[in-house]
């Protein structure tokens, strides 16, 4: 009984391989090798990884001088790729494919399948960075080989694939050809991770989802301090009271809500996938920011209130330095995600006020990165975005989000080059895991989602 199991599930296994096209199985070949090549901080090597796709666009036809690895000698193995393929009109702008190939660390005995290894289950593929972010960086480099073999783009399309956009603190290539090789990588915009889409738990289709713009994330610490004393003979305030009246002053309150035009698309067009309330309530805040009972059943929920306003969050604390001592000195950490229009001076304002104590000092701590710029919803790429969404989406919303997290494109809006999330790939409702354990994604969003991005990269590459 066990060997007939076994036989079918082999059959059944094989029969859905031969299900996929020759240019399905080329890409499958290609993501693989990406997924399987460790490129974590710590053991692996984003070098080692570029310079495997690299020697795949060679025999696709790129040339030496359309190839540019780059890393630097102080990280040999956190290194990159830029590929530039010329476009027939030299005075269009180039357009620019952005993917970061390096993956958060994972550790063997907590998973259920080796990390580095993609296994293909269930519908499913499974492996760090399955998702997050090589699927993209597969596609994208696929794109550039189908590309290459097909009429020669009216517009320069280029690829970045780079390293650190994982790790605080590692060498960022985005980052790093921003300041150094801007004319390598200059562009009309730029396409990155951020976007996708999103299915229900049984891989219905619910929306598509174009990124925009993202927060600026900024940390800011608050202290107290006191001479502090023997404990037996404690006063009716000290450094730790001071400081948690400061963090639940911090917790209660909320920023105003704000509105630009991407969050009020967003909120126009996501209200038709919310449950009734919510779908009402995104409505009338879209037609009037200052709907406070809008705003409050909205944030309700705190993707939609992250969305709606600057957010602050106590997220560390530390203090004391004896069971038996009164407090000399106590922080705490406050993580901030600020609304793209709004600044980190202006909440650093907003939060001395609410915390309206002159004892408790309130510093920015110096952050990685530029300040965000506000990316504009540019009709030129939304519009083709949303028409081929009708086409291969039936039925499907396409919706403009902005991150409340944060992604490299920070980089490139600074250095003038709008960088857009695109959608196509579809995720579940957790993102399939990423940053945890079992990453996942499914095969079929992954292959639906090649498709819409060749097509679309296509098809900007050709506008006018």
């Amino acid at each position: 009984m066990m060997t007939l199991t076994l036989a079918a599930t082999l059959l059944a296994s094989t029969a859905s391989a031969q299900t996929i096209r020759p240019d399905q199985a080329k890409f499958r070949a290609l993501y693989e090798e990406l997924v399987n090549t460790n490129t974590t901080l710590s053991a692996g090597s984003c070098t080692q990884a570029a310079a495997q796709l690299a020697t795949r666009l060679k025999a696709a036809g790129y040339t030496d001088a359309e190839l540019t690895p780059f890393a630097i000698p102080e990280k040999p193995k956190e290194g990159g790729l830029v590929v530039v393929l010329p476009g027939s009109d030299a005075k269009a702008k180039a357009i620019l494919l952005l993917a970061h190939i390096d993956v958060v660390e994972a550790k063997r005995e907590d998973w259920t399948r080796d990390p580095f290894t993609l296994v293909e289950e269930n519908g499913y593929f499974y492996a760090r960075g399955a998702s997050d972010d090589k699927a993209m960086a597969a596609i994208y480099t696929d794109t550039m080989i189908r590309l290459k073999a097909e009429k020669r783009p009216r517009r320069t399309v280029k690829l970045a694939l780079t390293c650190g956009e994982e790790t605080n603190g590692a060498f960022n290539g985005a980052e790093w050809l921003a300041a150094n090789k801007r004319d390598l990588i200059d562009a009309q915009f730029a396409l990155n991770e951020g976007g996708g889409g999103s299915v229900a738990p049984d891989g219905r289709p619910i929306a598509l989802q174009l990124q925009v713009s993202e927060k600026i994330s900024q940390n800011y610490t608050i202290e107290a301090t006191n001479p502090g004393g023997h404990s037996s003979r404690p006063p009716k305030e000290n450094a730790i009271l001071r400081i948690a009246q400061a963090v639940e002053k911090v917790q209660a309150h909320d920023f105003p809500v704000t509105l630009d035009d991407t969050t009020r698309a967003y909120f126009t067009r996501a209200a038709a996938t919310m449950p009734p309330a919510n779908a009402a309530a995104a409505r009338a805040i879209a037609a009037n920011p200052n709907d406070t009972a809008a705003a409050a059943i909205l944030a309700r929920d705190p993707l939609l209130n992250s969305t709606l306003r600057t957010t602050c969050v106590t997220t560390l604390i530390n203090g004391g330095h004896a069971e038996n001592a009164l407090p000399q000195r106590v922080t705490a950490n406050i993580n901030c995600r600020i609304f793209p229009t709004e600044t980190v001076d202006g909440t650093a304002a907003t939060l001395n006020a609410v915390i309206g104590d002159p004892q408790v000092r309130l510093t920015a701590k110096a952050r990685r990165g530029p300040p965000s710029r506000p990316t504009p919803l540019d009709p030129a790429v939304l519009g083709p975005a949303e028409a081929l969404a009708k086409q291969m989406y039936p039925g499907l919303p396409l919706i403009p989000t902005m991150s409340t997290g944060a992604s490299d494109s920070i980089f490139l809006a600074a250095a003038g080059i709008p960088s857009y999330g695109v959608p196509g790939v579809l995720y579940e409702a957790d993102y399939g895991g990423i940053h945890g354990l079992n990453e996942h994604i499914r095969v079929a969003s992954v292959y639906k989602g090649r498709d819409y991005l060749h097509a679309l990269i296509r098809t900007y590459a050709e506008a006018k």
